[in-house]
């Protein structure tokens, strides 16, 4: 579990790399009007998974806290991001983020009456921060 909870993070990183400079339509729909943005997002977003498995990595009780606090985290903030808006629960940034830059991405979940909705490369993401998150809990309680 220990070697899943390190790598789950690295790929986690690669898919949201690939996805976010990949052109990829309609799995993704990048612009040039939108690469500063971008840009912006890996700052903040890319560290983050590194964090995750260098926690797991130092293999010490406090590190492997830190690094399950990160992932539930990263899972609130997809939760935030793309479920609660599904479910109709959603800002006007929210919703206009959407239109402008996913309206236009691959979906498998119904779109009528819904202001935002979750696209598959999102759906990606949140598979994969479930599988970073628990992989994480797994080795902090059985280490």
């Amino acid at each position: 579990m220990y070697t899943i909870a390190v790598t789950v993070p690295l790929v986690w990183l690669a898919w949201l790399v690939l996805t976010e400079w990949v052109p990829m339509f309609p799995l993704n729909d990048l612009r040039a009007d939108n690469r500063r943005e971008r840009l912006g997002d890996a700052a903040v977003n890319y560290p983050i998974p590194l964090l995750i498995a260098g926690g797991i990595a130092l293999d010490h009780q406090a590190s492997r806290i830190a690094a399950l606090a990160l992932c539930l985290l990263v899972l609130a903030g997809h939760v935030a991001s793309w479920w609660l808006p599904y479910f109709g629960i959603s800002t006007a940034a929210q919703r206009e983020s959407y239109t402008r830059d996913y309206a236009r991405t691959l979906k498998v979940l119904p779109v009528q009456g819904h202001a935002v909705v979750p696209d598959v490369q999102h759906m990606a993401v949140g598979v994969l921060t479930l599988a970073m998150t628990g992989s994480t809990l797994a080795v902090t309680l059985t280490r």
